[in-house]
Parts: structure tokens; C-alpha cells; sequence
């Protein structure tokens, strides 16, 4: 449902989804400027917009980001794509996780492979890797980075020193290769 709201003396609009799924309220800029706020159903409109409000100066800094890129191409990617891509993906994700996880020794319950328009990879709790088949397109560096990152959140469950550590074990310019993502990984994300 498409909304407006004035935040800041702007006019902004945002998409409001409402999800049996959703657990909690959560809010995304996409790289095409667009702000969606995902909630669950029965969470009330007044909250959303005082969130929207609380969370203005994010939602402005991320709009302002991704103007930078208003002129350039962003590939568009379609379900059929990630059908083409998701085994190479998985096949990618497994050998590197093996290749990295001889340093790291951690367990890990499951991998899987999702279509993702915000996220490159996740962990969960129970020990499950969930990467973005378009891990498979990237740069192997940044690969790289991401299922390192997601491996090490076995141990740390958070972004905390003791993460970072572990992350630089074996890759000491993590540094550049995430700044390099951040700067670079909206290419993908369509």
C-alpha cells in the first residue's frame, strides 16, 4: 500500500507491507530510492510513521547514497536467473565454506540458497548459512568475504572486536573487500 508522510519538510513515499510473517517492523531504502516498511498485521499506522521519524535521518542518508548511482546501469536479475544461478551458487558456497573452515573448524547445520534483494548471506541460531545466489556473480573476493563473514557468526553472533578478529584471520583487508561491497554491490541488487 503506497503511503506519503512529510518527514524533515519533505514529502516522502513509502510502501507499506504488512506480513503474516513478519515478526517485527522493518524498514529498507533500495538502491532505486525506493522505502518500504515491512510489519505485522495487526501493528498500527501511528507506530509505523513515528518509527518513519525516529528513523528519518537513516532514511535521508541512504536516499542521498544511492543518488550517486541514479546514472548508472543496475543489472536487472528475474526468477529464472536465480533458478540458472542458485546450483552454481550452492556448489560455490559449499567448496569455500570447506576451504575456509579448515581454519576455522566451526559446525554448521545446513547451507542454503535464497533470492534476496537486501541481503548478501546470513546465520542463524540452529547453525544454518543462507547465501544470495548472486554471490555466484560477484568478484571471488567479495565472495569470499561474505561466506567468511557468515561462517564466523557461528562463533560470534554479533559484529562485536572478537567477530572482526576472527573474520581477519584469514582475510586481513576484509576492510577494503567490505568497503568495496558497500560501494559496489548495488549492482546486484535488483
Amino acid at each position: 500500500m503506497e503511503k506519503k508522510i512529510t518527514l524533515k519538510n519533505k514529502k516522502i513515499s513509502y510502501t507499506l507491507k504488512k506480513s503474516k510473517r513478519a515478526r517485527r517492523m522493518r524498514l529498507a531504502v533500495y538502491c532505486d530510492g525506493a522505502v518500504v516498511v515491512t510489519t505485522p498485521f495487526d501493528l498500527k499506522e501511528n507506530i509505523v510513521e513515528r518509527f518513519l521519524r525516529e528513523k528519518s535521518q537513516w532514511v535521508f542518508s541512504k536516499l542521498d547514497f544511492f543518488k550517486q548511482f541514479e546514472d548508472k546501469s543496475i543489472t536487472k536479475y528475474s526468477h529464472e536467473d536465480y533458478l540458472k544461478f542458485k546450483k552454481d551458487a550452492y556448489i560455490l558456497a559449499e567448496n569455500r565454506l570447506e576451504y575456509f573452515n579448515k581454519t576455522y573448524k566451526l559446525k554448521y547445520n545446513k547451507i542454503s540458497i535464497k533470492n534476496q534483494k537486501t541481503r548478501w548471506g546470513s546465520c542463524s541460531k540452529k547453525g544454518n548459512l543462507n547465501f544470495n545466489y548472486k554471490i555466484v556473480l560477484l568478484p571471488k573476493n567479495l565472495a569470499d568475504y561474505i561466506i567468511v563473514h557468515e561462517l564466523c557468526h557461528l562463533k560470534e553472533f554479533n559484529h562485536s572486536k572478537k567477530f572482526w578478529n576472527l573474520v581477519s584471520k584469514v582475510m586481513s583487508d576484509y576492510l577494503d573487500i567490505r568497503k568495496n561491497l558497500k560501494k559496489n554491490g548495488y549492482q546486484f541488487y535488483k
